[in-house]
């Protein structure tokens, strides 16, 4: 089974990827570096969990402006360049902390050269980052837009960066294709020494997007694959760290809260969703590596929910409270919602 710590490890400001069982979660934002809010963005995705943040270098401009964004923010940045080569030198000048190159756009050997020179001159890593949709076409035309058209990509500018004496590689390999995003992912990780960046690209709006994310990662994160995650929404940045950070949660990646409740069906007698809203909300606000439950009865709750550091199972007037499956009182309905934050809290 593929490990990730025993992948390379590459640091990224002060923050390390790859070489240990920990996954560095990440996002980008939606205005680019010279925006007088990219600022205020990033600022914001640190406080929602985001190690690492992506901005998109569209011109000279945006390039330079990551001088201010370093002196304006901790959190270290990565600049995603296309076609121009120029922007990833210059963003290298102006304080970056990792670069990210798309193959299928930036591949000439005295552009990769370049690159690679810089980037080893200023310590900063580079990330290729192969896309299903934008591959070579000689690679395309020899294997198809497949695992091992993605992965070939990959494989040949790490051997340009790396002929060129830069060894601080990160991989990504990203489709909108969830089975295909997760084949070429575990064929990098059988045949390639970097650590992976996960992700399943375009996946789209909030539902459709957590589930192709969730789908797709989940299998990858089972497997030992991904150093690094961003799940891809067409929503608030602070949505995708959520999601990420409850999938990483789910595999004990991260230590943070769970909140275990159950579906409901017949027997349930009293109005549970409410309850489950706020302490959801409760527990995102407050996040302690603790396991919480809000069963819909008293016949199974407790038992069905033993691993719970400590829960509650309503009833029609009244509600029980448990820890690691044992009753310890009876609570009125109306009180539910402050008995179990105050035992959360007392923990």
């Amino acid at each position: 089974m593929y490990r990730r710590k025993d992948t390379r490890t590459v640091h990224v400001g002060n923050v390390a990827i790859g070489g240990q069982d920990r996954v560095v979660l990440q996002t980008m934002t939606k205005a680019p570096p010279k925006s007088e809010t990219c600022i205020e963005e990033i600022r914001r995705y640190s406080e929602a969990g985001a190690e690492l943040v992506r901005v998109a270098v569209n011109d000279a401009a945006d390039a330079r402006a990551i001088r201010t964004l370093k002196e304006e923010t901790d959190t270290p940045l990565v600049a995603d360049i296309h076609f121009d080569h120029r922007l990833a030198l210059t963003a290298i000048e102006s304080g970056v902390d990792k670069i990210r190159i798309n193959p299928g756009n930036l591949n000439k050997a005295e552009h990769v050269r370049a690159l690679a020179e810089a980037a080893k001159a200023r310590n900063v890593p580079i990330r290729i980052g192969v896309n299903s949709g934008s591959l070579e076409k000689d690679l395309v035309k020899r294997y198809g837009r497949t695992k091992e058209a993605m992965v070939g990509s990959a494989r040949r500018q790490a051997e340009m960066l790396e002929s060129y004496g830069h060894e601080k590689i990160v991989v990504s390999l990203k489709a909108s294709d969830v089975t295909l995003a997760v084949e070429a992912n575990l064929l990098a990780a059988k045949t390639m020494p970097y650590p992976l960046h996960i992700g399943i690209t375009e996946a789209g709006t909030y539902e459709q997007g957590t589930v192709q994310s969730s789908a797709g990662l989940g299998v990858m994160l089972f497997h030992g694959i991904g150093d690094t995650i961003r799940v891809s929404l067409t929503e608030r940045r602070e949505d995708e760290l959520r999601i990420g950070r409850k999938l990483l949660s789910s595999f004990g990646l991260i230590k943070g809260p769970k909140l275990i409740a159950c579906p409901t069906c017949g027997r349930l007698a009293y109005d549970m969703d409410p309850l489950v809203r706020r302490i959801e909300a409760y527990l995102e606000e407050n996040p302690r590596p603790i396991t919480v439950a809000i069963m819909g009865c008293a016949v199974n709750g407790p038992d069905e929910a033993k691993e719970a550091d400590v829960g509650i199972a309503g009833g029609k007037e009244s509600g029980l409270l448990f820890k690691k499956g044992e009753v310890v009182r009876r609570v009125p309905q109306d009180e539910l919602y402050d008995t179990l934050v105050e035992a959360i809290e007392n923990l």
